[in-house]
């Protein structure tokens, strides 16, 4: 009776609020071992209705939000789930109507959202509305498992589902979120971008020597708010006259720079590693893993010629008779290989295949059958939702941003292009893919030599190599990409590795730097450049 009572009582206060008028929206929560809805019960598996009241007054129903509910319930373990048709929330999911989530930063109401501070991005997801509400299930458990940091769904031309872990916290945040749905649309009215963070102005610069004190330091710590520290040049320049000035294309690496080095390193390729066997013994029904058997094999042939990493697992090879006699390359379909399979030889391959593939990756070699065989594996996690990929919360909105400001964005990464692809298209925020117009690999040529950014460039579009700005955390890269024309600057992120030769100022606006090369800590300094 006590949570029915509440119930009552939230609707009389979100009816005032323009939430739930008409017979729109709707309220749960959970109360011990029930989950209340207005107006019917839910215990486990079985609805109990209550007793109908006399005419004129209708029978009870239950509600068709149940099962949009229960998803909350379910996959979020949450207390309480509102549903609100506020004008608010729907005219939020008409600013773009084809934008798949709303975005907002730098707007004090998104501290009151779980898990959010206020230089956070906050990402909301919008779905598209069905006929019916109970239609809308399989969509909303869609978005609550690609957003797994949100604690809203909103619904084009409809309205919104909050939750929270109890009816106090769900109350919070709703009225968190429709105060900055509010803000969207009025933000809008006056030509505010609401998902870009607010322009920096620069510190003062005092007068006299524009000498700047300095002193060697490789503490990944930053002094100040960081556009502060990278809008004003230690001369008393402007950043954005020396170094984004006439930039057409930004090119990011990933591992240090846009995602954390830990992720990558104790997530990605431990799953990659632990899951080779499993995948590996497919070769014979897949036609991608036969391939990627036929390149790990043409590796450790030459491997085992040359004292290199993983020659004594290469030398297994050396055992294994070629296959190709024996087992034909399967179909794109994943159909059985040819007749007269030899299941002695279909094993011998597979561990020997499996062995030189653990042991390259234990060696960390950056060379394509590792690569495409760490790529297979992974699309498959990342598919599956296994893997979820992180990215640094100032990525996403700069990605949005360099758009905006007609950039356009690459990746240049170790990893295969094929992981790549997967890494920004499975992201905790969702596919940013859209905001990337190319990625490039080590078949570009490594890192670290300056013919590679001389053959990235021919990829681009540009007509000068200065007009391509190349962010990376390996000092060895950016100086192959200054060797080739390019702009380049060094990132520092926490769980990196101290950057050699850091200088940081002791006092004064000037910028960390390693040489001709600036620092930043986040990719919205690079926006601050722009202006």
């Amino acid at each position: 009776e006590t949570a029915s009572d509440l119930i009552c009582e939230l609707c009389s206060h979100f009816y005032h609020q323009g939430w739930v008028s008409g017979t729109g929206g709707g309220i749960s929560m959970k109360a011990g071992d029930k989950i209340v809805m207005a107006p019917p019960y839910l215990k486990g598996d079985i609805i109990h209705t209550p007793s109908a009241k006399p005419p004129p007054a209708r029978p009870p129903k239950l509600s068709e939000c149940a099962p949009l509910f229960m998803a909350a319930y379910e996959m979020r373990n949450a207390g309480a789930v509102l549903h609100s048709h506020s004008l608010s929330a729907v005219m939020a999911t008409m600013l773009d109507p084809t934008a798949s989530e709303l975005v907002l930063t730098e707007l004090e109401m998104i501290k009151g959202l779980e898990g959010h501070g206020f230089y956070d991005q906050l990402v909301v997801p919008i779905i598209e509305n069905t006929a019916r509400e109970c239609e809308l299930t399989d969509r909303l458990r869609q978005a609550i498992e690609r957003y797994p940091k949100t604690s809203a769904v909103l619904v084009r031309r409809h309205g919104v589902y909050v939750w929270g872990r109890d009816w106090i916290q769900a109350k919070t945040q709703a009225e968190c979120y429709d105060y900055l749905f509010e803000a969207a649309v009025r933000m809008r009215k006056l030509g505010i971008d609401f998902s870009a963070p607010a322009p920096r102005l620069p510190e003062p610069v005092g007068s006299g020597s524009k000498s700047t004190k300095v002193k060697a330091s490789s503490d990944l710590s930053a002094d100040g708010p960081p556009c502060q520290k990278i809008r004003i040049c230690a001369d008393g320049t402007s950043a954005s006259s020396s170094l984004l000035e006439g930039v057409k294309a930004v090119v990011l690496d990933i591992e240090g720079t846009v995602a954390p080095i830990s992720y990558v390193a104790d997530v990605m390729f431990p799953y990659a590693a632990a899951k080779f066997a499993d995948y590996v013994k497919l070769w014979t029904r897949d036609a991608e893993f036969y391939d990627a058997v036929k390149l790990i094999k043409q590796q450790a042939e030459e491997d085992a010629a040359t004292v290199v990493a993983a020659s004594a697992a290469a030398s297994a090879f050396l055992l294994v008779p070629d296959f190709d006699h024996v087992f034909s390359r399967p179909t794109p379909g994943g159909v059985a290989a040819a007749p007269g399979r030899d299941e002695a030889l279909e094993e011998a391959v597979t561990k020997a295949a499996v062995a030189w593939a653990s042991a390259a990756a234990a060696a960390d070699r950056k060379i394509l059958p590792l690569k495409n065989l760490q790529g297979l594996v992974w699309r498959r996690g990342f598919e599956s939702g296994e893997l979820v990929s992180e990215l640094f919360d100032d990525v996403p909105k700069a990605l949005v941003e360099f758009g905006k400001r007609g950039l356009k964005t690459y990746i240049y990464s170790s990893g295969s292009r094929e992981a790549q692809r997967l890494f920004f298209g499975y992201s905790k925020v969702g596919d940013l893919r859209g905001n990337l117009h190319g990625f490039f690999d080590t078949t570009s040529g490594s890192k670290v030599e300056t013919q590679s950014y001389g053959e990235i460039r021919l990829s681009l579009g540009v007509d000068k190599p200065e007009q391509i700005l190349f962010a990376t955390d390996v000092l060895a890269e950016a100086e192959a990409a200054k060797a080739a024309g390019w702009r380049s600057v060094l990132v520092r992120r926490p769980g990196n590795k101290p950057i050699p030769g850091l200088v940081v100022p002791v006092e004064g606006p000037a910028p960390a730097s390693v040489g001709e090369f600036r620092i930043v800590d986040r990719l919205d300094q690079l926006l601050a450049w722009l202006g």
